[in-house]
């Protein structure tokens, strides 16, 4: 059992517990938190509570979060598309569908599942047996460039230029609507969805800073064929800052329209297509780019076609 003593303050004066505790772990569902309580884990000076207790902002509150069961992570041998590899560092065009790292629902068929296959041995430990070499993510359904680390040396090398926003990450996306600029700046603070906790959401309070560029490089009139670049790189970021301004990324079922209006996309289409960085040992700028997926040039070809009429 983990203990996690979490201190109330007044600016949380009335708020449901339940709410309060996944508020401030945003890596536990609002759901799992309610278990928790149920199975009176959570308890204030010592006494288990329920999940409308409401908070009075003078309380320390103590959690027991049960270890977690870690499954065997196995090699598996499944093709990748590599762009570039070295003692270091390897550098993937991910296909759509496929998840990055093991989760729950998601032990195999993974990235890090064909990675522990091709490295074998090599790849850093940092982030621990169930995301080894991974020191960034995309989405299941974003295709394009990914880094992963084959040391810890790399890995902190690589951490280091995430955290002060110097690696360079150019996305290509088609979005719903005609963008009244040539480019624009989303400058608006993301964080977990207040209700659905598997969503991010604009949070003006309690948000992490992200910031996107983007330009516009084709209109077909009620879609938009966009260039974006990072300048954070928070969870979704892209679309719920395309969503934000009313322009939600074509095929994005979370952000934007529920139905689809092309079918077999089976996701977004956002490619993260030019990946840039500084190479850990030897300092030099190195910079990728991955081809735009045959799904993602058809559409393209598509929407040409039509506008063209």
């Amino acid at each position: 059992m983990d203990q996690k003593l979490i201190q109330a303050s007044a600016e949380h004066y009335g708020i449901r517990i339940d709410r309060f505790l996944s508020e401030q772990l945003p890596e536990h569902s609002r759901s799992y938190i309610q278990k928790l309580i149920k199975d009176g884990q959570v308890s204030i000076e010592g006494k288990a509570v329920k999940s409308n207790y409401k908070i009075t902002g003078s309380e320390e509150i103590a959690l027991l979060i049960p270890d977690q069961v870690i499954p065997d992570i196995l090699p598996e041998d499944i093709p990748l598309d590599i762009l570039y590899e070295d003692q270091d560092l390897i550098v993937i065009n991910k296909p759509k569908g496929m998840v990055v790292h093991p989760a729950a629902g998601h032990y195999s068929g993974t990235l890090v599942n064909a990675l522990m296959y091709h490295c074998k041995d090599d790849l850093s430990g940092i982030n621990g047996v169930m995301r080894p070499g991974i020191v960034h993510r995309i989405d299941r359904n974003t295709t394009g460039s990914l880094l992963v680390c084959k040391n810890d040396f790399a890995h902190n090398a690589i951490a280091e230029q995430l955290k002060v926003h110097s690696i360079t990450r150019r996305y290509r996306a088609i979005v719903h609507g005609n963008l009244k600029d040539d480019q624009g700046t989303v400058d608006a603070p993301i964080g977990r969805h207040p209700i659905d906790r598997k969503k991010m959401a604009i949070e003006p309070r309690n948000g992490r800073d992200a910031i996107t560029h983007y330009h516009v490089l084709e209109r077909f009139g009620n879609y938009t064929y966009i260039e974006c670049q990072l300048e954070t790189g928070r969870t979704h970021q892209i679309r719920v800052h395309m969503s934000s301004i009313h322009h939600p990324i074509v095929g994005d079922d979370v952000y934007g329209p529920a139905k689809c209006p092309f079918s077999g996309l089976q996701g977004q289409t956002l490619h993260a297509q030019v990946l840039g960085f500084i190479h850990p040992r030897t300092g030099e700028y190195m910079e990728f780019s991955a081809p735009l997926p045959e799904y993602f040039e058809n559409l393209l070809t598509k929407l040409r076609s039509i506008s063209s009429r």
